[in-house]
Formats: C-alpha cells, sequence, structure tokens
C-alpha cells in the first residue's frame, strides 16, 4: 500500500490505481458487523432494498406485508456500536400503503425528493418522500414482479415495468400514463433492468426462460434475444433456439460500465453476457441455487479490479468475481433465504435481506495493526512499482 501510494504520489502509477486497489481490498474482507445493526420493523420477510446513488446515505426497503421502510446508513451518534434508525415507514395504517407484497423499491435517480414502489397488489406508486404520499399511481391487469428507472436517462423519463403479462409496460412520469408496451416475450416477466450505458436501451428477464434486450425507440421489436449456444444449432434444438435459460430467469443485472449483462435463472445457473453482441461470454460459476419463483436483486461492486457479483444464494450471499466465475466467499448470517442485496458503493459495504425479517450489514474488516515488535523485513513485501526498484551499480563493479 505506501508502494502504490509513493508512486502515485511521484506520478509514476495511475492515480486511480490505488483506489482501486484499496477498495479490492475491502471488497474481500467484507464481514458481518456485529457493531452496526438495522432496526428491525419489518414483520414479514423483505424482498427489495435500494440506497440512493446521490449521498448513498438513504436506504428504502420493501417487505411481503406491503410495509416501506426508510432507514438513515449515516453513524450519527459517533459511537463505535449503533443502530441505523428507521426515519419513517409506511406501514399497515398508512391509507395509501401497498395492499400486498411489495416486490420493487428505487430511488428517483437524480434526487432523494421522490422514491418507486410496485407490488402484488397490481400497482406502481411514486412517491414523494417529504409528505409521504403518492404523487402518482399506475395501475395493471396483473401482478407487479419488477420495475427499473434509468441511471443515466436525460431524454426520456421511462420506468421500465415486469408484470404477470407478458408485455413489458412503460410508464412515463411526465404524462403520467403506460407510453407503450414491449412485446414478445410467451410468460411473465420477472426482471427489467434498464442499461447504464445507453439510456434507450433495456434488458428484460421472463419465466419463459428468454433475455431480451429492446431499444425503446423502435416499435419492431426487440433488438436481440440472447441464445445460450450462441446460435449454434446442432447444440440447440428449434424448440431450445434463442433460450438464455433452461428455467424462469428471475435475475438481471448490468455491470457498471453496461458493457456486459448479468443474467440469473431457476435453472441453477448465472451467464455473463457481452451487452452489444448479445454473445455468452461462457463464464463458468457452477452450480448457483436458485429455487425462487419470483425475482431476486443482485448487486455487483464498484470500482474493484476484478469486479464481484453478489448473490442471493439460500441463505447466504455467495461473492463471484465476474469474468472468472470464481466464487470467493459465501457471507453466512440469514437464518432464512436471501432475497436481496445492494452495494454501497462509497464505503463498499454490502446489505442483504431475507424472509427471516432481517436487513444485515457487510462491513469491510479493519486493518490489524502491526505489532511493534515485528520488524519490517518479516513482515510480506508489496510489490514495488519498478521506477522505484534499485538499478545502480557500485564503483566496485565497474571498470
Amino acid at each position: 500500500m505506501l508502494a502504490l501510494m509513493a508512486a502515485r504520489q511521484a506520478g509514476l502509477d495511475d492515480p486511480t490505481r490505488l483506489c482501486r486497489a484499496e477498495r479490492t481490498r475491502r471488497v474481500l474482507s467484507l464481514e458481518l458487523n456485529k457493531d452496526r445493526d438495522v432496526e428491525r420493523i419489518h414483520g414479514s420477510g423483505i424482498n427489495t432494498l435500494d440506497i440512493e446513488p446521490v449521498e448513498g446515505r438513504y436506504m428504502l426497503s420493501g417487505g411481503s406485508d406491503g410495509v416501506i421502510v426508510l432507514y438513515d446508513l449515516e453513524n450519527l451518534s459517533r459511537k463505535p456500536s449503533y443502530t441505523c434508525k428507521a426515519l419513517f415507514s409506511i406501514g399497515r395504517s398508512h391509507p395509501d400503503v401497498h395492499k400486498f407484497s411489495v416486490e420493487t423499491v428505487q430511488w428517483y435517480p437524480h434526487d432523494t425528493g421522490m422514491f418507486t414502489s410496485s407490488s402484488f397488489d397490481k400497482t406502481l406508486k411514486i412517491w414523494d418522500t417529504n409528505t409521504l404520499q403518492p404523487a402518482d399511481t399506475f395501475h395493471f391487469e396483473g401482478t407487479v414482479y419488477s420495475h427499473h428507472m434509468s441511471p443515466v436517462a436525460t431524454k426520456h423519463c421511462l420506468i421500465a415495468v415486469g408484470t404477470k403479462s407478458p408485455k413489458v409496460q412503460l410508464c412515463d412520469l411526465r404524462s403520467g400514463s403506460s407510453s407503450h408496451i414491449l412485446q414478445g416475450h410467451r410468460q411473465e416477466v420477472l426482471a427489467v433492468s434498464w442499461s447504464p450505458r445507453h439510456e434507450y436501451i433495456l434488458a428484460t428477464g421472463s419465466a419463459d426462460g428468454r433475455v431480451k434486450l429492446w431499444d425503446v425507440r423502435r416499435a419492431s421489436g426487440c433488438l436481440s434475444t440472447l441464445d445460450q449456444h450462441n446460435g449454434e444449432n446442432s447444440k440447440a434444438s428449434s424448440e431450445a433456439a434463442n433460450i438464455a435459460h433452461n428455467g424462469r430467469v428471475n435475475g438481471l443485472c448490468y455491470t457498471n460500465d453496461g458493457l456486459h449483462l448479468l443474467t440469473f435463472g431457476t435453472d441453477d445457473r448465472m451467464r455473463l453476457w457481452n451487452s452489444s453482441t448479445g454473445e455468452n461470454t461462457l463464464v463458468n460459476y457452477g452450480k448457483v441455487s436458485n429455487g425462487s419463483m419470483k425475482g431476486l436483486k443482485l448487486a455487483i461492486s464498484y470500482g474493484c479490479n476484478p469486479e464481484f457479483a453478489f448473490v442471493p444464494y439460500g441463505t447466504t450471499v455467495a461473492v463471484y468475481t465476474i469474468f472468472t466465475g470464481e466464487l470467493i466467499t459465501m457471507l453466512k448470517g440469514h437464518y432464512s433465504a436471501v432475497t436481496c442485496c445492494v452495494f454501497q458503493p462509497h464505503f463498499q459495504e454490502l446489505y442483504s435481506a431475507s424472509k427471516d425479517h432481517n436487513i444485515l450489514a457487510w462491513i469491510p474488516a479493519l486493518r490489524e495493526p502491526v505489532p511493534d515488535n515485528i520488524s519490517e523485513k518479516s513482515l510480506p513485501q508489496q510489490h514495488l512499482n519498478p521506477a522505484y526498484e534499485d538499478s545502480w551499480s557500485s564503483s566496485d563493479d565497474e571498470g
């Protein structure tokens, strides 16, 4: 670490390399934090979490009881041990509470004054954070499994919504109406995700095993349907052509640069796709247990090298390297099935929620201090930037 700092200070190294190295170290040392609790409000399983991207301070949760809770993650007490308090909850007594299970909550990407929620009660609600009143409500014919707003859109305010209908709904915040629908899936749409790179590109996953990429400006249909066999007909029958998973696709997550898409299916497989070409990169993650009939929320690290995926895996959160498929560790602490996880990129923290009604905080372990009686020579040596390596020769060797 000192070598990295010295190289950066001297201008001999990429200034972002030190940041990447420290972020990666912190992610690799994630552990259940015994000094930080998240106040327990939900009386049933928790399905969804979201941390606002503006400050990274406030977190939303949505539960099977229809309750929505907002937490403040900052340690205002400045004490080593503290509890992340709930600032408010939209509980059963609230006149506008969801009647059934909340499946997805999401902050408005550019402002903490608004957030969204969708539910099995067939509605998507747009909430004013200050008044805790719905500013708008969209009604659908079927159960709502998932919704998502683009993190980068500047020219549209569309919310993609996956419901029990095979049609993907697009709701326009500006007009307050469902602007249009995307047709192509054959069964319910369990997961939707906008590209963080291109504001008009949308990925959808369905119970029909298909993952489709759409340009919402085009009315002629989807851009592509991902094929796990990359079009090799010898390996796929005509019935299985253009199938991403041999089961329900209930998890989607883009990498932060938008160049790759990670998908999760009930065939106990994760697959990584090139989002530009639609090609299956054939990264082998092994068997990844997935028996959920609903959507699961994956998370991806930010600014690390390599990048990591955090995946609900039974009662644990599995941590994989995205591009090699290596299982790094299993984060154990929940008593029931984990449903979602969300990554806090400012401090490399992870929060997970489960059917056990709990939200757990996974925090990077503190560095162990070096005892005074241990000499520097006995410590493992960091790789030194080549510019600092001793390359001169003594006068005794010259001539």
